[in-house]
């Protein structure tokens, strides 16, 4: 505050600074720093001095002496929380919500309608039905071709073979899995089908927890790690019927594709990671070792390791699955969602686990109304015309991208090109680097962090001690502006099509890391790039898209397109990626393995 601020205005707000112990917001980690530096038990003079000349205020020796009463009262109540253990499912009472004046939220229940499952016969090779589509896997149950333990067994059979060459899985849950698949069995024999999950072997990612076996978090800190907690995703599916045959690989603590067993990799080339940080649920699935994963996603988990391992990958909206029981980076960020073979695959697990939750209270109650038939030409259309037009892309990424938009004209849309406007996205950055080291906060505290595989991640932990509370509301209001500039440039379309951020090569539109890292790992300054700041602020704003191969590059590695739209509108944005995927084929090609 500048010295020429009235001295009435200065005092009073001296004094409420002071009363409400937001002094100790300035710069709370450097005051703890120096204290540790000093061995003190209290804030001297000197050291909110410097704390204060750090955050840009100047205040006089008077104000300093009433700030610094204050500091120093906090000390006793920062010393009383930190010896309460705060459970790790515990979120805070103030729930985000990605929701604008002026959102349209369709409440109508309508029937699921799915697409036609033609007459199938079991293949005298039970392991060539490793890629089919999930409706075609429950055609073979429903009719009793296989049996849940036969194909429970195939799938756990590829798992143990392509392990060694791919590392996706953390832990195999075979007890669990063939007991499940029995039980499938019986009441499919007894005629209670539950549903196209019933029987269908799945593998989630290691941060959601299962109970009775480990949930490690990708990280060498947490290995051993069990979690007493049935995640609501792994509940939901087990009540559907769906046999969990696998935990599988996370980047640790939720970035990237290395965990404390080494990289996972794509079934494409071995010798390239698979992106991360749903590392495992994305190779597996590609490599046909399991019929569908669940993976979580921050700001990119499910979207680049869907692209890097040409899988269909869906992020739901913001507050459409609970997240109960897998791991916390960012409370209003996290997401969980379904990486499949096919977009009408993401819509028969979408369907199961996008459930209202007590235990998420971000999770709103909305009907997901699935129609295989819908009518596109119905819909308004549009594409992020500069991100298709950004130089310093790989031509084979450019090239698969500005053909997604002829095949999609094809199927009849009209396409209207749209662009973002300028919005202030990188004093949003803070975010989740407040929110990550928040959630690890006891970790660091207690020193457990010098046994992280990657011994840098608890920078960034550490990091987040600087972000001041009020700069975070801060943040948290210009990412509500933000919300409304976005919505009002995207929302007049139920669905927009954008090119991914080619993980690959340099240049614009390539992301130094994937999947959200904790507490905001530092990366080098990339040049502008429609793409990048177009998935920055959709992310932030929490906003659905899904993820569809569109072509390969001249090495036989896939690229990827996303489908985007309004809030909750995953049935929309899904028919229309369905359209295309059925029309461009690129699902059907198989890495050779």
């Amino acid at each position: 505050m500048a010295d020429s601020t009235p001295a009435i205005t200065r005092r009073r707000f001296v004094t409420y600074f002071s009363s409400v112990g937001l002094s100790s917001t300035l710069l709370p980690g450097v005051l703890w720093a120096r204290l540790q530096e000093e061995r003190a038990e209290r804030i001297t003079a000197a050291m909110l001095k410097d704390a204060l000349a750090v955050a840009g205020l100047d205040f006089t020796d008077e104000e300093r002496q009433q700030i610094l009463n204050g500091v120093n009262q906090n000390l006793t109540r920062y010393a009383d929380l930190r010896q309460l253990h705060i459970d790790p499912n515990i979120a805070p009472p103030l729930y985000y919500s990605p929701i604008v004046p002026g959102t349209r939220l369709d409440r109508a229940q309508k029937p699921f309608r799915t697409s036609a499952t033609p007459s199938l016969r079991r293949p005298a090779n039970l392991e060539d039905v490793a890629f089919w589509p999930l409706a075609h896997l429950a055609h073979l149950l429903k009719t009793r071709q296989v049996t849940s333990v036969e194909l429970s067994r195939m799938y756990l059979d590829r798992l143990k073979r392509y392990n060694p060459i791919l590392n996706f899985v953390v832990t195999f849950t075979d007890d669990l899995g063939m007991q499940q698949a029995q039980q499938a069995d019986r009441e499919i024999a007894a005629g209670k089908y539950r549903g196209p999950l019933h029987g269908i072997p799945w593998g989630c990612k290691d941060i959601i927890a299962v109970p009775g076996y480990p949930t490690q978090w990708g990280s060498g800190a947490f290995k051993g790690q069990v979690i007493d907690t049935e995640a609501t995703v792994v509940r939901l599916l087990r009540e559907a019927g769906a046999v969990l045959v696998a935990k599988l690989t996370t980047g640790e603590l939720a970035s990237g594709d290395q965990w404390f067993g080494g990289r996972t990799n794509s079934p494409w080339d071995p010798t390239e990671g698979s992106s991360g940080s749903s590392a495992g649920p994305a190779s597996a699935t590609a490599a046909g070792c399991v019929a569908f994963g669940i993976g979580t996603e921050t700001s990119g988990s499910i979207l680049s390791p869907s692209t890097i391992c040409g899988v269909t990958g869906l992020r739901p909206t913001f507050g459409r699955v609970s997240r109960y029981g897998a791991m916390t980076l960012s409370w209003t960020q996290d997401r969980l969602g379904p990486l499949c073979r096919t977009v009408e695959d993401c819509a028969l697990v979408f369907r199961t686990i996008a459930k209202a939750d007590e235990q998420d209270l971000s999770v709103i109650d909305l009907p997901f109304n699935w129609d295989a038939e819908l009518d596109i030409r119905k819909l308004r259309i549009g594409y992020l015309a500069p991100a298709f037009r950004e130089a310093n892309r790989h031509d084979d990424w450019k090239r698969n991208d500005g053909q997604v938009l002829d095949q999609v004209k094809a199927l009849g849309v009209t396409l209207e090109p749209f662009e973002l406007p300028a919005m202030p996205l990188n004093v949003t950055g803070g975010i989740l680097g407040a929110e990550s080291g928040a959630s690890f906060d006891e970790f660091v505290r207690s020193g457990r962090d010098k046994n992280l595989t990657n011994k840098g991640r608890s920078n960034g932990m550490r990091q987040s001690r600087l972000v001041p509370a009020v700069e975070y509301l801060q943040a948290q209001r210009v990412r509500a502006m933000i919300m409304r500039q976005f919505a009002a440039t995207v929302s007049r379309f139920d669905v927009y099509i954008a090119p991914y951020i080619n993980m690959r090569s340099g240049g614009a539109g390539r992301s130094g890391r994937a999947g959200g890292a904790a507490g905001g790992d530092s990366t080098p300054p990339l040049p502008p790039s429609a793409i990048r700041d177009h998935f920055q602020v959709a992310n932030l704003c929490g906003y659905p898209a899904v993820s569809v191969p569109n072509g390969f590059t001249a090495e036989g590695k896939p690229t990827s397109i996303t489908f985007l739209g309004r809030l909750y509108a995953e049935a929309e944005i899904l028919a229309l990626a369905r359209a295309y995927q059925e029309r461009a084929g690129f699902h059907l090609r198989r890495p050779t393995l």
